[in-house]
C-alpha cells in the first residue's frame, strides 16, 4: 500500500605496598607457598575465559570483509581500453554491504573541516544474522560493533573495534540489538531493492518517487509506503526521505546516466530513524570516493 509523498520545499597496578620482612625459613616457605597458590588461581580464571569468552572470530570476520569491501569501493582507476574500475558511491553502497554481512549501520558522519580530504566516520552492528556460508552456531556469532574511516583511497580505510551502545534509539525500553533485529525484518519485499538502479527518465517529484519504486519493482502490494517529502540537492539530484513498512530509507534520483552505477535506495542509519528528514537525506546522499573518468 502506497500512500502519497509530500515534497519539502524549505530549502557523538596500584602497586601493593611492599614491605621488608624479617624471619627465616618459615615465612619463605609460605610466601613460596601463597605465591604457588595465586599463580595457579590466574591460570584457573584463564582457563575459564578461553572456554567461557564468546569466540568472536566470525563476527570480525564479517567486519573484515565490509573493510575489504569499502576498499575496493575505493580503488579507481582506468584501463588502457578506457574501462573504469571503482568509482563515485552513495551510502546505499556502505548500508548493502553492513546489510549483506548480518548488520546495520549504526551512524554516519563526515568531517567537512579537515583538508585536503573529508573524512566519513561509519559505526556499525554485526552479528544479527549468521553468515549465509557454513553453520555457525548462535554462541559462536556474538552482536559486536566497529567503526571504519575513510577518505578517498583505498590506503584511508580504517577500521577499529567499538562498544556497542546499549538504549534502543527510540528511547523504549529494550535494547538496541533486538530493535535493529527488527529493522532487518522490515526490509522492502521487491526484487533486490538495495542493489544499483537506474533513476533516470522519472519525474523528480513525489509521485515520480512512488513510480520508481512501484515500476522498478523495488516494492510490491505488500510493502507499505509512508508520506515523506524531499527536495533537490545542490548536485540536481532529488533526495527523499521515506518510510518503508515503517523504517526510515533515503532515495537519490539522479538524470545522469551514469548514475545507473549507484544504489539509489537504502534504510537510514540507526540514529536518524526517529526523525527521518529530508535534510538528513540530502548530506546523506553526498557521494564518496573518486570518479575514475576524471582522474588523469
Amino acid at each position: 500500500m502506497t500512500t502519497p509523498i509530500t515534497e519539502d520545499r524549505q530549502a557523538g597496578s596500584s602497586d601493593s605496598d611492599r614491605k621488608r620482612r624479617r624471619g627465616g625459613l618459615r615465612p619463605l616457605l609460605f610466601a613460596a607457598t601463597a605465591l604457588t597458590a595465586v599463580a595457579a588461581g590466574v591460570a584457573g580464571t584463564l582457563l575459564y575465559q578461553r572456554f567461557t569468552a564468546p569466540d568472536t572470530s566470525a563476527v570480525d570476520a564479517q567486519a573484515a570483509e565490509i573493510a575489504e569491501a569499502l576498499r575496493g569501493e575505493l580503488t579507481t582507476s582506468r584501463s588502457s581500453g578506457g574501462a573504469t574500475y571503482g568509482g563515485q558511491f552513495t551510502e546505499g553502497t556502505l548500508v548493502a554491504q553492513v546489510q549483506a554481512h548480518g548488520g546495520v549501520l549504526l551512524s554516519a558522519d563526515t568531517d567537512r573541516n579537515r583538508a585536503p580530504d573529508k573524512t566519513h566516520t561509519a559505526e556499525v552492528m554485526l552479528g544479527l544474522v549468521p553468515p549465509s556460508e557454513g553453520a555457525v552456531a548462535a554462541a559462536a556469532y556474538p552482536v559486536r560493533c566497529y567503526r571504519y574511516t575513510f577518505g578517498v583511497g583505498a590506503y584511508s580505510v580504517k577500521q577499529s573495534d567499538m562498544t556497542c551502545p546499549a538504549g534502543r534509539t527510540d528511547r523504549r525500553p529494550g535494547s538496541l540489538a533486538a530493535q535493529m533485529g527488527v529493522l532487518l525484518t522490515r526490509q522492502p519485499t521487491g526484487a533486490h531493492p538495495y542493489r544499483p538502479k537506474a533513476t533516470e527518465g522519472y519525474a523528480h517529484t513525489p509521485q515520480g518517487a512512488a513510480d520508481f519504486l512501484e515500476e522498478e519493482r523495488v516494492v510490491t502490494a505488500g510493502d507499505e509506503v509512508s508520506a515523506a517529502s524531499g527536495r533537490t540537492d545542490d548536485h540536481g539530484a532529488y533526495v527523499l526521505a521515506l518510510r518503508i513498512n515503517d523504517v526510515c530509507h533515503y532515495l537519490r534520483m539522479a538524470s545522469s546516466p551514469t548514475a545507473s552505477d549507484l544504489i539509489p535506495l537504502w534504510a537510514a542509519p540507526a540514529d536518524e530513524q526517529e526523525a527521518c528528514d529530508v535534510q538528513q537525506a540530502v548530506a546523506a546522499a553526498e557521494l564518496h570516493g573518486t570518479d575514475p573518468t576524471k582522474q588523469g
